[in-house]
């Protein structure tokens, strides 16, 4: 019955769209449709959108080579105020029939509901309206080709334009560029009027843009102007700006060549109702003073508490509530420094990062104690932030265990508190959700069963703190900051209600522009499970392949570990059964002996307790230089170590091994691996709202001395909205095992994502994708070949999902859909795994937040 409303549904769709399908209802007699753009230079077409972006007048959008937008506007109607008057208020009876159901004012507002207007405004909102042929602007967008192709050289460069009338009441709309042939930059000389100015132009003068031999490019010489007026205002001139540089160009009777001019001029300075000019001068800073809680503008005669540090001068108008050194170690400037751009934007940045006051005003004065006039005065007004802040967060939730959820949180901020611009957090988070997935243990049969609950603490010293000075390895121009952190979380999610312990000591510091680096000094994590009695009812799956088996040897097993429904019960029959099998007294095969053995390996792990005490290291470089930059790459490596320290620890307390012969540390085993990852991220920007994005990442975990596994919370898992899109989560591998336990992990993965986005309907955009990769058990305890990566072979294991999707964009996050087809499939027979599940039934809707990369 779905399927027949689902068919009825889409063929009412198909034929309403369908009636809106003449792309020329709304363009009036006499007029034209703009059909097409074709633009031809030097008789050759050319297909470069950023030339065709330069035309004032562009078709209609097209979906798929189907004008979407413009028969949506054109389904609307063009007046529904007037249909709806002639329809209901200027019908008598009509009238007066709704009349007798609403009242009069209910019936004339009628006309402004959905049904009768606003549909119609959506449509028009959501359409595009036709794009009317103006030649007006088709002359407007040979000027402007003209003036491209100037700018890029070709100086004597011809543009016209033709209109052919097509069928239909349609046009199409030709451009021609004739270019000629470039003028190229034969020599470049300068006249600076201020000597200070020219030779610190001297001294940089081989970084110029401006190259001879090159082809002329206007783009080149506004490269060149704010390289010039970087390198000035980074050594001193204050005063300067790029108004102050001028090219003057000479191509007359030149052969094609063009002899550029630098004129850099004197300052421009206003003396009453004069203005004359004169030498710029390069400053230096005389005197830096710091007003910690004053508004902009103010005194520093107003104050009542000041302190002198290393040549600081630092006012407050009530007690001085910080540390002088906390805050001098923000600023950039010094007596005696010259001048500089970047020393302004480093202070500015640097006193954000302190997040102890709002956005710094950094202003300059020229000190008039120097009768040379080269000195300016450095004052900078700093607001502070309220000393404690409050919030509170409430969220609905939606994960890869739980299907519906409800989280919260409250945090407390106390910034300042040790007069060291310090900033400390105490959270309180909790959830509930609802899970039918994953085997989560429900006896009682409650909606909201998974709840999670925890507290955090978090110290960020806005410095590297350590007792010994790191100004050499780690400057303050880098921007460090040290986070102390302890968390404590208690979860009943996936039945084994895990009680963990959490503390870290790191350093973030910006070696680069976009370069980020983070080093953890250690990260402590412990991990408790308080219900390891409910294993086999989470992992449901291994419960199932161990039933199964104990049928087959049901007259060697104890009668009392069957239920009444000849099932094994949890926990006395299967531990009991396991026991049998593994001690001996239950006969097996070799084959069903080693599932059976694989199974309560695999219990072991995934209920006992970790103590993993890390190092790491996480390196990222990008491009990005904004929210819209969509033609960027990011770069992400880590390195992680764990288990060194605490091996050191056990040795020298000689600590006794357990019964497995590991070393423990509080009778916990303490896991012992090491492990990198690279991650790699590329978006191309093909304009018309058009993305290619693509990302690579690869990541491994060896375990060693005292651990031959890695614990499940440091494990790579495959599938998800956020990876190989046509399975679950944890439902993909390990390599062509099939994903037959209930949480497929392990401890190597390889990934390779891309998707084409594209702009469908006003803030509905679209997306195609294909998602390859898998994990593998490599270098540790799992043998089963089918798990393992053996080899450049064990690439014939990569899975393959392809797709679409949609997403919308709310500004300032995005609702994502994806719909994932399972396109090879490695854990199936090599004959089988091409296509085989590539339908609806076996496909996998993702629904994400923002962008999967």
């Amino acid at each position: 019955m779905k399927k027949i409303c689902t068919k009825i549904s889409l063929i009412i769709l198909i034929g309403i769209i369908m009636t809106a399908c003449d792309t020329v209802k709304r363009v009036p007699d006499g007029k034209k449709l703009l059909k097409k753009n074709e633009i031809t230079v030097n008789d050759k077409i050319e297909k470069d959108e950023s030339i065709s972006n330069l035309l004032y007048q562009k078709p209609n959008s097209t979906f798929l080579g189907y004008n979407l937008r413009l028969n949506l506007y054109n389904l609307a109607k063009e007046n529904p105020d007037s249909t709806f008057k002639a329809k209901v208020i200027d019908n008598p009876k009509k009238y007066e029939r709704l009349s007798t159901l609403l009242s009069k004012k209910q019936v004339e507002r009628l006309g402004n509901s959905f049904f009768y207007s606003g549909f119609h405004k959506f449509l028009k909102r959501t359409g595009e309206p036709p794009v009317i042929l103006d030649e007006a602007r088709a002359k407007k967008s040979i000027t402007r080709l003209k003036a491209y192709y100037f700018n890029n050289g070709y100086f004597n460069a011809k543009t016209s334009y033709a209109i052919d009338t097509l069928p239909n009441k349609k046009a199409l709309v030709k451009y021609s560029v004739v270019t000629g042939e470039p003028y190229i930059i034969d020599s470049l000389t300068r006249e600076i009027a201020t000597p200070e100015l020219d030779s610190l132009y001297e001294a940089n003068k081989s970084k110029s843009v401006i190259v001879k031999g090159e082809q002329f490019k206007a783009s080149n010489f506004e490269a060149e102007r704010e390289r010039i007026n970087t390198n000035f205002r980074n050594n001193g001139a204050y005063y300067f700006q790029p108004t102050n540089i001028t090219f003057v160009g000479d191509s007359i009777d030149t052969n094609h060549k063009t002899n550029m001019l630098l004129k850099i001029s004197d300052r421009s300075v206003r003396v009453g109702d004069t203005i004359i000019t004169k030498p710029f001068k390069l400053y230096k800073i005389s005197e830096v003073n710091i007003f910690t809680d004053s508004q902009t503008g103010k005194n520093k005669e107003k104050v009542a508490d000041s302190a002198t540090y290393k040549g600081y001068n630092i006012y407050s108008v009530d007690k001085l509530r910080y540390k002088p050194k906390a805050i001098t170690d923000a600023v950039f400037f010094t007596p005696g420094v010259t001048y500089a751009d970047f020393r302004r934007t480093l202070t500015s940045r640097y006193l954000n990062n302190l997040r102890v006051f709002n956005s710094p005003s950094i202003q300059f004065v020229e000190d008039s104690t120097d009768v040379n006039g080269e000195s300016l005065i450095t004052n900078i007004y700093l607001m502070p932030r309220k000393k404690f802040s409050f919030g509170a967060t409430a969220d609905v939730t939606h994960s890869n265990i739980q299907n519906f959820g409800i989280s919260g949180s409250l945090t407390g901020t106390f910034r300042n508190v040790f007069r060291g611009a310090e900033t400390l957090e105490l959270s309180l988070r909790g959830n509930v959700g609802s899970s039918t997935d994953f085997g989560v243990a429900n006896p009682n049969d409650v909606f909201f069963n998974l709840s999670e609950y925890g507290a955090d603490v978090k110290l960020n010293f806005p410095r590297v703190f350590l007792p010994f000075n790191t100004e050499r390895i780690i400057p303050k121009n880098m921007i460090p900051n040290t986070v102390l952190s302890l968390g404590f979380a208690k979860q009943q999610n996936i039945g084994l209600d895990k009680e963990s312990l959490t503390g870290g000591m790191y350093y973030n510091w910006n070696p680069k522009r976009n370069v980020t680096s983070r080093f953890d000094l250690f990260n402590i994590q412990y991990v408790k499970n308080v219900n390891k009695s409910n294993y086999f009812r989470v992992y449901q799956s291994s419960y199932g392949r161990l039933n199964d088996l104990a049928q087959d040897y049901a007259t060697q097993i104890n009668p009392s570990f069957f239920n009444d429904q000849n099932n094994l019960i949890i926990e006395e029959g299967t531990d009991g059964f396991i026991a049998g099998v593994t001690e001996g007294t239950i006969s097996t095969t070799p084959e069903d002996q080693r599932v059976i053995e694989s199974i309560s390996e695999r219990k072991t792990r995934l209920t006992e307790n970790n103590l993993i005490f890390a190092s790491s290291y996480t390196y990222t470089k990008t491009t990005k230089t904004d929210l819209l930059d969509n033609n960027f790459w990011i770069f992400k490596t880590k390195l992680e170590s764990a288990g060194n320290f605490l091996g050191l620890i056990s040795r020298l307390s000689d600590q006794p091994k357990n019964p497995n012969g590991n070393r423990t540390i509080l009778e916990v085993e303490y896991s012992q691996y090491i492990k990198g990852e690279l991650d790699f991220i590329k978006h191309w920007d093909l304009s018309n709202s058009k993305v290619l994005a693509m990302r690579a990442f690869f990541g491994i975990a060896v375990p060693y001395g005292n651990s031959d596994n890695i614990p499940f919370s440091k494990s790579y898992f495959a599938g998800g909205s956020n990876d190989i899109r046509a399975w679950q989560s944890y439902g993909l591998g390990p390599g062509s095992s099939g994903g037959i336990n209930d949480f497929n992990e392990a401890n190597m993965k390889i990934l390779f994502s891309t998707e084409l986005r594209f702009k469908m309907l006003g803030k509905l955009y679209g997306a195609v994708f294909a998602d390859a990769g898998n994990i593998w058990n490599v270098l540790d305890s799992e043998n089963n070949e089918q798990y393992t990566f053996t080899g450049l072979k064990s690439l014939e294991d990569m899975a393959l999902a392809s797709g679409f999707g949609f997403r919308y964009d709310f500004n300032f996050f995005v609702i994502r859909l994806d719909l994932g087809f399972k396109t090879y499939d490695p854990g199936k027979e090599v004959s089988e795994r091409w296509f085989k599940d590539y339908n609806l039934g076996h496909s996998v809707l993702n629904i994400g937040i923002n962008y999967p990369f």
